[in-house]
Parts: C-alpha cells; structure tokens; sequence
C-alpha cells in the first residue's frame, strides 16, 4: 500500500504542475478548474493510502525481494451472485431518462433505485445466503 500513496501523491503533484502550466498558457477556466479538481481527488486518495499504509503491516507489494505466491491466499468474500445491480440499473437508466423526457419519471424510477439499494446493503441478512 506504500507504493500506491506515493503514486498518487506524485500523480497529484505532476496534474497540480500540469494545472498551473495550463491555467497560465491557456486562461480558460473549465480545463483548469477540471485539473485543479483532479490534483484534489488525487492528493485525498493518496494522503488516505499513506495514512492507512502506517497502519497495516507490509505487503508483498512493499517488498521488493517478493515473488508473485506471496500474495497467495483468499482476497475477501465476494458475492456469488446479486440481483440487486439490475434494479440499480433499471432505476439508474429511468432517472437518465427522465432527464431528457421529463422530471415525472423519477417518481417511477425511485422504487426501483430504493430496493436495490436495499436490497444491496441486506442481501446477506436474510434468505439463502444468511450465513456468509
């Protein structure tokens, strides 16, 4: 996780540099806002990888003696199956689409946004997959 910190912290000093550069020779403000706001997304999510870095112990990514089999092992639990991203998407695509046709379809596409998002979060409190 050492490794990712520092990369995004010098992403985020190389898109602040860049930002700076632009705004200067260019003077038009969406390019320079956007690169401002990117330097910020970069320098959060690298600060948070550093910080959580002093917090856990090395990785084999850390390690630059380490082979690929050291890494070996379970990554986490992951779901084996979920009907809960259709819902999600099925919503998500009404609400995009009541946009360009009217504001009245978010009524209709907010049931289906609701249980998905539901659904999502206690998908593994209730039904066949209760005890994972």
């Amino acid at each position: 996780m050492k490794i990712q910190g520092k990369m995004f912290i010098w992403l985020s000093v190389f898109i602040l540099a860049v930002g700076i550069v632009y705004g200067v020779w260019a003077k038009e403000a969406v390019g320079t806002t956007t690169l401002f706001l990117a330097f910020g997304l970069c320098i959060m999510v690298g600060y948070y990888l550093a910080f959580t870095a002093k917090r856990v112990d090395d990785l084999a990514q850390d390690d630059k003696e380490a082979d690929v089999a050291d890494e070996a092992g379970e990554l986490g639990f992951f779901a084996p199956h979920s009907w809960q991203p259709l819902s999600l998407a099925l919503g998500g695509a009404i609400a995009f689409l009541a946009i360009a046709i009217g504001w009245w379809l978010m009524y209709f596409s907010a049931p289906f946004i609701l249980a998905g998002i539901f659904g999502w979060v206690f998908e593994f409190y209730r039904g066949e997959n209760q005890n994972q």
